[in-house]
């Protein structure tokens, strides 16, 4: 097969070894655009906002069966001097081999390698956009100019095909004191304690009666003033819903619970919900999912789906009339985390996983 497995692992080194976490991809996508020129794909560059631009191969016109998709923003280093890549045995190390770099060289590849095998561009589109890890401009900016009945996104599924999404919820508690000397302080006016108390009772509530929502209390933070009593606490909450749960009824029934813990006249300055997302189930059925089967075939790969219960630009697709599939190497587990990694030859057959869709486009 044209898979070129080493000059993909080279492509994979070099987006990892460049940093660009949400708001500063533009050393990425230059990179990319000129990679892909190089490669004779014709590039187009579709500004997101000043100095942010996602990197597009697309035939004539605006509407095509398929978009491969991927992202090439990454979360913020925890540590900026060891982001890059190395490798021990069969892992590649470094952040977004997993999450979601190492996906979007594999797409990368594949057009390349089909390119190079047919002389043509496929009946599909390949997109690599900036900016999923915060808001999603990215592919909200690509799908004003672009349409597309289907969509393959790299995220780290570990190749299973996931046709089920997670909604999403973002939530900020906020609760208030009064502010005093330490050394007067009390239970009552702490506004530290009473968000405690108000995370420790939400959290055993939605284990309790929700308990396939996953939950992550992901900050929380206070007035800082020397020696005192703190008057201003915060926290933010991320809720990942199962498809079968329709966001609205979440926010409500957590509305409902959090009344029952302060007063009526403080709900109004207490919980907002700042970001909303149902999810999603596609039936494993239509030409698409076969020519999807038939790559897998090919391939020796077992037919095995799964679901995604974290956040994605899936949702963003979904929400524009387009049937988002969510397919990448790697896992979720070795996301976002220091040694976040991707393993060789699974990196090598979703590429060779994605050149076969592009294949099966042409019958």
């Amino acid at each position: 097969m044209p898979i070129q497995p080493e000059r993909l692992f080279q492509l994979t080194a070099s987006l990892v070894n460049i940093y660009s976490p949400t708001g500063k991809e533009l050393e990425a996508s230059d990179f990319l655009e000129g990679y892909l020129k190089q490669s004779g794909l014709p590039v187009k560059v579709q500004e997101v906002e000043k100095d942010r631009r996602n990197v597009l191969v697309i035939p004539e016109g605006d509407s095509f069966p398929l978009c491969l998709n991927g992202h090439i923003d990454t979360i913020a280093a925890s540590d900026y001097e060891s982001y890059e890549l190395y490798e021990e045995g069969d892992e590649l190390f470094g952040l977004g081999t997993s999450d979601m770099k190492g996906g979007c060289a594999a797409m990368a590849e594949a057009f390349t390698a089909y390119f190079e095998d047919t002389g043509n561009l496929p009946n599909a589109a390949l997109a690599l956009v900036v900016g999923e890890e915060e808001t999603g401009d990215g592919t909200a900016a690509l799908l004003e100019d672009y349409r597309f009945s289907w969509a393959v996104i790299g995220e780290p599924t570990e190749l299973l095909p996931c046709f089920e999404h997670y909604g999403y919820i973002e939530a900020n508690l906020h609760t208030r004191g009064k502010r005093m000397h330490a050394s007067l302080a009390s239970r009552e006016v702490n506004a530290v304690h009473a968000m405690l108390g108000a995370l420790l009772k939400l959290t055993d509530y939605l284990s309790a009666e929700k308990g396939d929502i996953i939950f992550n209390i992901r900050d929380v933070s206070s007035t800082r003033s020397g020696f005192v009593v703190p008057d201003y606490c915060e926290s933010w909450l991320d809720l990942h819903i199962p498809p079968h749960y329709p966001a609205g009824n979440v926010i409500f029934d957590v509305e409902e619970f959090i009344r029952k813990i302060f007063p009526k006249e403080q709900m109004d300055d207490i919980l907002n919900f700042t970001t909303l997302r149902s999810g999603y189930s596609l039936p494993e059925k239509g030409p698409y999912v076969e020519l999807l089967k038939s790559a897998y075939g090919r391939l020796g790969r077992p037919w095995r789906t799964s679901r995604f219960p974290s956040d994605s630009d899936a949702i963003i697709f979904w929400e524009n009339g387009i049937k988002p599939v969510i397919l990448g190497p790697g896992s979720l587990e070795k996301a976002h985390r220091d040694d976040e990694s991707v393993n060789r030859n699974q990196l090598t057959e979703a590429a060779h996983l994605y050149y076969e869709l592009l294949k099966a486009l042409d019958t």
